[in-house]
């Protein structure tokens, strides 16, 4: 489970920001807290299921993001996917002389097997310069490993075994560990890459070819297909076969290293969707199904809907933590309120999956559905910084019209659009003269 991200002097975060998923102590005369919406992992500690976070556009609410993505793909492949001479893919705030050259910093908090953990780094363009791995196994919390200033100190527990001396500068040690099967090391990034997911909600083929190995394998094919009934997509049931693709079946406007490169990663294989619609006779009476092609057929809508299936599911079903960007981009608003309403509810979430959506949506923005620790906001000040807060930080009551007085602009994160009136007179033409 996620318990926190923290990021700092990366993209347009200058100064280190910490995202939470602990619930705060919120009480109240009603029944606006939504207790349903967290859970308890010990006696100090309460987790949300899920969470949203506003911006105005281009303040840095997909950095946030980018910055997840990257930490976890750096964790996972810097020791295997980089050389000792290659670069950290990394990038400082750019609008101060006073970061430009200082490390980008990175931590995560999260549980794992009952245990919370607590790992981070900084790092420059060209190296690692510290990094430190803590947990809490009773009260207190615990060093595992720390490294700074090129040395690394391990506690006997993690069983480093000479490993210190094989990490380059340019990767993390916890990386170097776990390709020499350090146990905590594997377990952690094992965690990362089987229960943390982040993706685009703008580019679903990644993750809608998972919905579709689900339903090929049956795995969770039943709920998949209920939801996509229960969206009102008018669609009756969907079906997915294996096909051979040949070279003339791709299209002419490939270029020809293009469509071998196709032809070998798939096999020579391909999937076809197709969904099933009820027909009826003049009389509204069911007659038949009728088949039509996913692709062709279907709205961008209904195609994200079905893409986003899979995760979703998977997620709920292994008490993962799935993070979607742009997630309100081309579904309808209540369906956004569905897969939110699945995740916060005790009866569809029994494993306390947790969601985790960047969004424009502020149809969400309803005490009935979001507890004010849910709500968060991305802003950028006069120097082009980002600040991530959440909406807890705001003394105001639980039943507060939450989504009118974010568009008022009480609470910051929305775009202040001057007068367009002045751009263009009356014949079209600017008014300004050169």
């Amino acid at each position: 489970m996620l318990i926190e991200f923290s990021v700092g002097n990366y993209r347009s975060f200058k100064d280190v920001v910490t995202f939470s998923m602990v619930a705060a102590d919120l009480t109240a005369d009603n029944n606006t807290i939504h207790n349903d919406n967290l859970f308890a992992v010990d006696d100090d500690l309460k987790l949300l299921k899920s969470a949203a976070i506003y911006d105005a556009n281009a303040s840095g609410k997909s950095n946030l993001i980018k910055a997840l993505a990257f930490m976890k793909w750096f964790m996972i492949n810097s020791s295997r996917q980089t050389q000792s001479t290659d670069d950290i893919d990394i990038e400082p705030f750019r609008l101060s002389l006073e970061t430009e050259n200082n490390p980008s910093f990175f931590e995560i908090v999260f549980l794992l097997d009952g245990i919370k953990y607590r790992y981070g780094f900084e790092a420059t363009t060209k190296k690692i310069v510290s990094e430190w791995l803590y947990y809490i196994p009773n009260v207190r919390e615990s060093k595992l490993f720390e490294r700074k200033e090129g040395q690394i100190n391990t506690i006997k527990r993690y069983q480093a075994n000479g490993v210190e001396k094989l990490t380059r500068d340019n990767a993390l040690f916890l990386s170097v560990s776990a390709q020499f099967n350090i146990k905590i090391a594997e377990d952690i990034l094992n965690w990362l890459t089987n229960s943390l997911q982040v993706i685009s909600g703008l580019n679903d083929s990644s993750y809608r070819s998972f919905t579709v190995k689900c339903l090929m394998e049956n795995e969770n094919k039943n709920e998949i297909i209920n939801l996509i009934k229960k969206l009102d997509l008018g669609i009756d049931d969907i079906n997915v076969t294996q096909i051979e693709v040949t070279e003339d079946q791709l299209s002419d406007d490939l270029p020809q290293e293009f469509r071998k490169m196709i032809l070998r990663d798939s096999g020579g294989k391909g999937t076809l969707i197709t969904t099933k619609h009820r027909k009826f006779d003049s009389e509204n009476k069911f007659i038949s199904t009728e088949t039509f092609d996913f692709t062709e057929d279907e709205s961008e809508g209904t195609q994200k809907a079905f893409a986003l299936a899979g995760p979703l599911f998977d997620t709920l079903k292994n008490s993962q933590t799935l993070v979607i960007d742009e997630f309100d981009a081309r579904l309808h608003p209540l369906i956004s309120r569905t897969i939110i309403e699945l995740f916060n509810s005790n009866e569809t979430n029994p494993n306390n999956g947790q969601l985790i959506v960047m969004t424009h949506d502020t149809n969400l923005l309803s005490p009935k559905l979001f507890r004010r620790d849910q709500i968060w906001f991305t802003e950028k000040d006069r120097y082009g910084a980002s600040d991530l807060y959440s909406l807890v930080e705001y003394k105001i009551s639980d039943d507060a019209a939450f989504e009118n007085d974010y568009i008022k602009g009480r609470y910051g994160a929305i775009p202040y659009i001057g007068d367009l009136t002045t751009l263009i007179n009356s014949n079209g033409e600017n008014r300004e003269k050169s």
